[in-house]
Order: C-alpha cells, then sequence, then structure tokens
C-alpha cells in the first residue's frame, strides 16, 4: 500500500504525518513535493498540518493552486482515499474538494489543546472502524478552524451524511459543531484535530487508541490488514 504526503511552504506537520504513518503503522509511505505529480500507482494521499504559504491572504487558498492539486483531484474522482488535517482541510475546502469554509475561531486566538471528538459517520475510509457516537481524544492547533456552512449546505450534508467528526462542545464557533466533513461519495475527509499527534500512547496523555483507528480504517480500506 502505497501512500503520498503532500509538502508544500510552509507544511510543519509532514514529518509526524510520514512518522505515523510509516514507522508506527508500516505502510509504504513517501513525500512528494507541491509543485510535482503524483504517479498514479499510489493508493492514499494526506495533506498535512502546517502554515502552507505563511497563511498569506487567506489559509490554504494559494496552495490550492499548486499543480499537485489537479493530481489530487483526479485521484478524488477515482475514489482514491484522501485525507486533509487541519491545515490540508484548509486546503481541500479552498480547491472545492470539500464544501464550507474556514473561518477565524471565533475567539480570534489561536488555539492549542486537547478536545474530544464524536465520530457521525463510520462509512469513509478513516472511519471504518469507529461506532457511531464514539468519541476520540485529540489536539487541535489552528488559528482558522472554524468551519462555516450557511443553513441550506448545512441541511444537505446531514442529508447526505457528509459530516464526519463534532466537537463533543462548542470549541471554536464551528456551524453545528463540525470539526470534519468529506465529500458526497465519502472517500475525502477533511479534519481540524491532529490524529497524527495523538496516534501514540508515548504522547497521548489521555487514550491514544480512537486516533490510531483513523489509520487504521485506511488500513482495512486498502486490505492492508485483515
Amino acid at each position: 500500500m502505497k501512500v503520498g504526503v503532500v509538502v508544500f511552504p510552509g507544511s510543519n506537520c509532514d514529518r509526524d504525518m510520514y512518522h505515523v504513518l510509516s514507522d508506527v503503522f508500516h505502510l509504504d509511505t513517501q513525500y512528494y513535493w507541491h509543485e510535482k505529480g503524483l504517479p498514479k500507482n499510489i493508493d492514499a494521499i494526506v495533506l498535512p498540518g502546517g502554515f502552507s504559504y505563511g497563511d498569506r491572504l487567506r489559509a490554504g487558498v494559494i496552495a490550492a493552486h499548486s499543480p499537485i492539486i489537479k493530481d489530487v483531484r483526479k485521484m478524488a474522482e477515482k475514489g482514491i482515499p484522501i485525507l486533509g488535517v487541519c491545515n490540508g482541510f484548509q486546503i481541500l475546502v479552498e480547491s472545492g474538494l470539500l464544501p464550507g469554509v474556514l473561518l477565524k475561531n471565533e475567539s480570534l486566538n489561536f488555539m492549542c489543546e486537547w478536545t474530544n471528538l464524536i465520530v457521525e459517520n463510520n462509512k469513509t475510509p478513516f472511519t471504518n472502524k469507529f461506532d457511531i457516537c464514539q468519541k476520540i481524544p485529540i489536539p487541535i492547533a489552528n488559528g482558522e478552524g472554524r468551519y462555516y456552512v450557511d443553513d441550506k449546505t448545512l441541511k444537505q450534508l446531514e442529508k447526505k451524511n457528509q459530516i464526519v467528526f463534532r466537537y463533543e462542545q462548542i470549541v471554536n464557533g464551528s456551524s453545528s459543531r463540525i470539526a470534519g466533513v468529506c465529500n458526497e461519495d465519502g472517500n475525502v475527509v477533511g479534519m481540524m484535530p491532529h490524529p497524527e499527534r495523538a496516534a501514540e500512547k508515548e504522547i497521548n496523555p489521555l487514550d491514544n487508541k480512537p486516533s490510531s483507528l483513523i489509520f487504521e480504517s485506511l488500513m482495512v480500506k486498502m486490505g492492508a490488514n485483515n
């Protein structure tokens, strides 16, 4: 199973993500620079967190026009699993691969703390090992993490089961406490919290097992384990 971690100028969680995918879950993982293309035989793509282009203009908007996004879009249309974390989520939204927009947190402050997620959709490549309503202890680290959609779009997301994660409590003012969504086909998932920072017990003071299920779900989807 081959997983690509896309690197943009300003990515700062790419090595963390690579470590978890390669060293913890032993997946064939490679970095791919944003100016280059993706190989046709890739099995999954991850857009990591960070501050691509220093969040100039708007978080993720410049990276959304990087050459590699054309390949990411093609992979999405083919049903390849794609995960965007934090800035990666912002890039997926800005590129139109996911609905909505990420705004400044309601507090207008950068937030770096632990929170709990509630699983709303366990039919995606990254949530198939979860139970509905399962709780995930996980850290957030963002300044523009408030997910927003209008009421009409929110109803469509709910109707089409595109809400993947909700915060257990109000964290940053996100619409309906949304922390992660997917596209209509379910193969493209974006989330603001950082699963790569919680998948190992050495750095998770609460419970690392729920966060690791995000990566274990991908392995199940791709047949990398039983």
